[in-house]
């Protein structure tokens, strides 16, 4: 067991060390003759620990420094405070690793309840009717048409716009035609019925206020919302 004080990081520092622990074998050894009686327990533990109130020109560093007793007991306590460093450590990281996975796992659950209503909450269904309808591309003026749906949790099946593509939709009720202040927003596969394309999906908008609103779709392959304007009641 040596009393390694730091971990050699140029060949000046392994070259100290090696002398150091050539001292140190020296002393174990009783090759060294130290002066004065051993300090007691407390002074070599606080030794061991380097703390900041030992002072080096202290007599009883020097005599520690040189006694076999004293530096036997020195390497002890030097592998017990590295053995209590470790498992503070390691009980720091567990601690510190539980608490990042409770607070994942708390807003995966917050995620989860803001996306999916609860099993007691009664979902309203409503159709919307697109197939006919002008729309806002971006900051591009229409014909619009407006759009009525509740301030629920609603299973809304909208019919899309003539020519609309299959595929993903993202379905948004927004705050505006720039998609800022998303209320709700939930993706879905359009399927085929006749010649028209619905898309289905369930919106949670029990915490949006009556008023205007927009109702955004967004084609997995395309790079611009379409918006119609809502009205929530």
């Amino acid at each position: 067991m040596r009393l390694s004080w730091s971990w050699p990081s140029r060949t000046e520092d392994r070259f100290e060390l090696w002398l150091a622990q050539r001292h140190e074998e020296r002393v174990l050894a009783g090759e060294t003759t130290p002066v004065g009686p051993c300090p007691d327990e407390a002074f070599l533990r606080d030794l061991a620990r380097r703390a900041k109130r030992i002072v080096l020109s202290d007599p009883r560093v020097a005599h520690a420094a040189n006694c076999p007793m004293c530096m036997s007991r020195l390497l002890v306590f030097r592998q017990e405070s590295r053995s209590r460093r470790r498992k503070l450590t390691l009980v720091s990281a567990v601690v510190l690793c539980s608490v990042i996975g409770a607070a994942v796992i708390t807003v995966a659950r917050y995620g989860m309840h803001r996306q999916l209503p609860s099993a007691n909450v009664a979902v309203r269904s409503e159709a919307v009717n697109l197939w006919n309808a002008g729309t806002i591309r971006g900051n591009q003026p229409g014909s619009l048409q407006s759009v009525f749906l509740p301030a629920a949790v609603v299973r809304v099946t909208i019919i899309l716009p003539r020519f609309s593509p299959p595929g993903q939709y993202a379905v948004a009720v927004t705050q505006d035609q720039n998609g800022n202040g998303v209320v709700a927003q939930r993706s879905a596969l359009a399927t085929i019925n006749g010649d028209h394309e619905s898309v289905s999906v369930e919106l949670d908008l029990r915490a949006a206020k009556a008023g205007a609103y927009f109702l955004a779709t967004t084609h997995e392959q395309d790079q611009a919302s379409y918006y119609y304007p809502l009205q929530i009641k």
